[in-house]
This record gives structure tokens, C-alpha cells and sequence, in this order.
């Protein structure tokens, strides 16, 4: 009888149970292990640089992305290399050891200074917009009268010089939010991006403060192709380099508190 544990005679349903659950676990095993070898992987030895050979068994095939806005698709293989060259020298040659900047750390990329390799293309909303513009090309776009307009006010360093004036504000269209302050650098004409989380609108200083980096940093700020857009690579340059002003702005920073 089909409910007596027997679907037919000798075939126990329990037995059918455990077969159909050891299967499905080695699968699931295989499937984990394979995803798992898609960053990471083939492990590279420090000291020489050598690879090991890649695995056989446990590989995963590419995968294929469509890319929204009708920008087509992207292809990522098996444990693609990062071949940039950064600047940072072993202090040691045993595995393991630290390395040292070799060069101006905030604008090489190290350290909290590092960014990743994005698409060089502007971010875009749902409608195809670029993501992040100034107020510029958005005049619909204002500032709370609760809030300190930053236009117009000076941005100081944490050495308490002048570095410029702001003069103008780049808004998320997809949040409603100022992600930007853009800075026109004092004695130039040279306009550069100063991430919001980075800045500090004094009210009753009327300025703008910024922690982060000296005003003589803001010339090495990593500018953006276009005077109205940014890409994604761009922000996290950006980001990157008042990131890494945290730690190499000063050498002080760089000595332990204690």
C-alpha cells in the first residue's frame, strides 16, 4: 500500500528520503565550493608572486551580467588578476610581512586611500539620468532655509588655511541628497569635488571644515573629466583621497597614540 512505508514492494520511502538528501548535500557542497573560488582564487604565494595551478574539479564557469540602461553585458572569468602597479614596497621578505608606501600615498591609492576599479561611467537613475549633477542643471533643486547654504563659504583645512570657496552643490537625483561640495581652489580657477562626509558646514564659523586633508591637498584632488558629470571610478578616487588624508595627511597620524 502506497502509505504502509513501501511505494511499491521493496522500495522503502525512508530510503528514497536519505538517497534524495545525500545527493542534494553533495550538490549543494560541489555548488558552494564552486561559487567560492570565484574571488580570491588561484592563490598567489607573496614573497615570489607564484600561482598555483588552478583547480580542476571545483572551476566555475563565467558568468554573464546584463548591464541595466541598455549598456550591454559584462563576462567575469575565473580569478581575473588585479596587473595594476601599486606602490608599496615589502619591509620584510618573509610572508606576511607589511608594506610601506613608496611613493605620495593618497593619490597612489594605498592604505585607506585604496578604491576599486569601477566603470568608468557615470552612475544613472531609473530613467537613464546621470545619477549625481550639480545644482547647476538642476534648478528645481534647493536648499532647506533650516539648513547653512554652503555656496559661497570657504573651505578650511585641518591646518586652518583657506584651500578655496565652494561654489556649487552636486545633488543624488536618486535620493535627493548633496553627495558633492564643489570647490573652487583659492589663487585658481581649478574646480575639485569634496565628498559631503568630509566636510563640516560650520554655522557659526560660516565655513566649511574638512579634517581630512591639509589646504595645500585640495590641488591634488583627483579631478573628474567632465565639469558636469562624474563616473563611478571617479568617486571612489575622490572618496579614496580624502580617505587616505585620515591617516597620510600628516606624519603624526601615522605614529601609534600610545
Amino acid at each position: 500500500m502506497i502509505f504502509s512505508g513501501e511505494f511499491v514492494n521493496g522500495v522503502d520511502l525512508v530510503d528514497i528520503c536519505l538517497w534524495a538528501f545525500t545527493i542534494f548535500f553533495f550538490w549543494l557542497i560541489y555548488y558552494l565550493q564552486r561559487e567560492g573560488m570565484r574571488e580570491g582564487y588561484p592563490l598567489e604565494e607573496e614573497p615570489s608572486g607564484r600561482k598555483e595551478a588552478a583547480a580542476f574539479f571545483f572551476v566555475p564557469p563565467k558568468k554573464t551580467f546584463r548591464l541595466p540602461n541598455g549598456r550591454g553585458t559584462i563576462e567575469m572569468d575565473y580569478g581575473p588578476a588585479d596587473t595594476r602597479d601599486i606602490a608599496l614596497d615589502r619591509t620584510a621578505p618573509w610572508a606576511g610581512a607589511p608594506y610601506a608606501p613608496s611613493g605620495n600615498p593618497m593619490k597612489d591609492g594605498v592604505g585607506p586611500a585604496s578604491y576599486a576599479m569601477r566603470l568608468d561611467e557615470p552612475d544613472l537613475t531609473w530613467e537613464g539620468q546621470d545619477r549625481i549633477a550639480p545644482y547647476r542643471l538642476n534648478p528645481d533643486y534647493t536648499v532647506s532655509p533650516k539648513d547653512v547654504d554652503p555656496r559661497g563659504l570657504k573651505v578650511v583645512g585641518l591646518d586652518g588655511k583657506v584651500a578655496g570657496v565652494v561654489k556649487d552643490l552636486w545633488v543624488d537625483r536618486a535620493e535627493a541628497v548633496i553627495r558633492y561640495l564643489e570647490v573652487q581652489l583659492e589663487g585658481s580657477g581649478v574646480h575639485v569635488l569634496l565628498p559631503v562626509p568630509f566636510a563640516n558646514v560650520s554655522r557659526t564659523r560660516r565655513r566649511v571644515e574638512v579634517n581630512a586633508v591639509k589646504a595645500e591637498h585640495f590641488a591634488d584632488v583627483p579631478r573628474t573629466k567632465s565639469p558636469d558629470r562624474i563616473t563611478r571610478l571617479e568617486e571612489d578616487m575622490i572618496s579614496g583621497y580624502y580617505g587616505g588624508g585620515t591617516l597620510y595627511a600628516t606624519p603624526q597620524r601615522q605614529e601609534p597614540w600610545l
